[in-house]
């Protein structure tokens, strides 16, 4: 029988839980770095055993750890044995390094003003789906790197920040690479969402970059409706079987593309809110999508306290509301943007994590819930595992 592995990036740690493939009782393994923001987990879809971590904190910065054996144990590739037993405990191998090219350009922020190109953290990692020693990795400010020798060393993809930079602004959450999806039928095609400046695309493997914008409106961020970039995009999802097909959270809309982000139209529909961060595909049914409405960018919790994943099976414009299992009064957490994940099992799993600490399931594609584990530190990031 299958297994479902469960990795979960918190603000105080990394925690991973295991299940059969009934997905009724669940194994609990963590805190893994313990006090550290874990911003993003994910396993290689290439390899089971291997897992790659982006693990940072204000005073000590940014660490890329890797598990070859499925979490048990881990290490930060490009360290030498000297530094892994450093006075610090804190390894300073290459695979911190992360360096602009270029690096005295600027972007602009709200006021105006220009500011430099600043390395801060790795929101965002994205294993090849073909081989293990190959990640993307988006960072904060807005960049894309890749590694090819399973994190020892990293080089940024420059191009990107060619596709107008300058004009780029952060948005209340800074100005990161926060998605990186990967064609599965053309691994050269290359998508990226970056918050508050949009979605680009490559088609040359990350050469050159140009924006994927064209019918997004964004009435209260840009005064000019038809502006090729400055929007504020939360999340972009795909089903594998139709990558021409995309689906966003943006700041305010869900929206849909039916030719690779050329153009866009909104699906939000009958949702109570237009506003959430993240979205997600089924994993058997490319036209059946979920969201996860919040009240408004300043009141980041669900609409009048009840906590609602919404389920379009139509791609869009038509929802239901999914409630059984979740709380339906006094709930004011929130669900981030990297936060919900679902499996390739039958019936279709669905995960999502709050910043209450709790990560709810459903092994029905949404017709119920259960939160399997409680009381984490507040979720930042959720993907799945099938073992097979």
């Amino acid at each position: 029988m299958s297994k479902i592995r469960i990795l979960a990036g918190t603000k105080k740690g990394a925690f991973i839980l295991t299940s059969d493939g009934k997905r009724k009782q669940w194994k609990v393994a963590g805190p893994l770095f313990a006090g550290w923001e874990v911003y993003h987990m994910k396993g290689s879809a290439a390899d089971p055993d291997r897992i790659y971590a982006s693990q940072s904190s204000g005073w000590f910065g940014q660490i890329i750890q890797r598990s070859d054996d499925g979490g048990r144990t881990w290490n930060t590739p490009g360290s030498t044995a000297d530094e892994l037993k450093s006075p610090d405990g804190f390894p300073k191998g290459e695979s911190n390094k992360f360096v602009y090219e270029g690096k005295t350009g600027t972007h602009k922020w709200y006021d105006g003003s220009q500011h430099p190109w600043e390395f801060k953290r790795i929101w965002h990692l994205e294993p090849s789906l073909t081989d293990p020693e190959t990640v993307y990795a988006g960072a904060e400010d807005a960049a894309i790197f890749k590694t090819t020798n399973g994190g020892k060393t990293w080089q940024e993809l420059p191009g990107l920040r060619q596709a107008k930079g300058d004009l780029w602004q952060p948005g209340a959450g800074g100005m990161a690479v926060h998605t990186i999806l990967v064609d599965p039928k053309n691994a050269k095609r290359i998508f990226v969402a970056i918050s508050a400046a949009g979605v680009f695309r490559t088609d040359d493997a990350g050469k050159t970059w140009k924006p994927a914008n064209r019918g997004l409106v964004s009435r209260f961020e840009l005064p000019d409706p038809d502006a090729e970039v400055g929007h504020c995009v939360h999340r972009i999802a795909m089903h594998p079987s139709r990558p021409n097909v995309l689906f966003m959270q943006k700041h305010w809309d869900v929206m849909r593309s039916d030719n690779g982000g050329g153009s866009w139209k909104e699906v939000s529909g009958d949702l109570p809110s237009d506003f959430g961060f993240p979205i997600d595909v089924h994993a058997q049914e490319p036209d059946t999508i979920f969201v996860v409405p919040i009240k408004s960018d300043s009141e980041h919790f669900p609409p009048d306290g009840k906590l609602r994943v919404y389920r379009s099976r139509t791609g869009g414009g038509e929802w239901e509301a999914l409630t059984k299992g979740l709380p339906q009064r006094d709930c004011y957490v929130n669900v981030l943007r990297d936060s919900m994940a679902v499996d390739s099992l039958e019936p279709c799993g669905v995960y999502f994590g709050t910043t209450g600490g709790q990560i709810y399931a459903s092994a029905n594609g949404g017709n119920s819930w259960n939160a399997i584990v409680r009381d984490l530190p507040p979720v930042l990031s959720v993907e799945t595992q099938v073992l097979r």
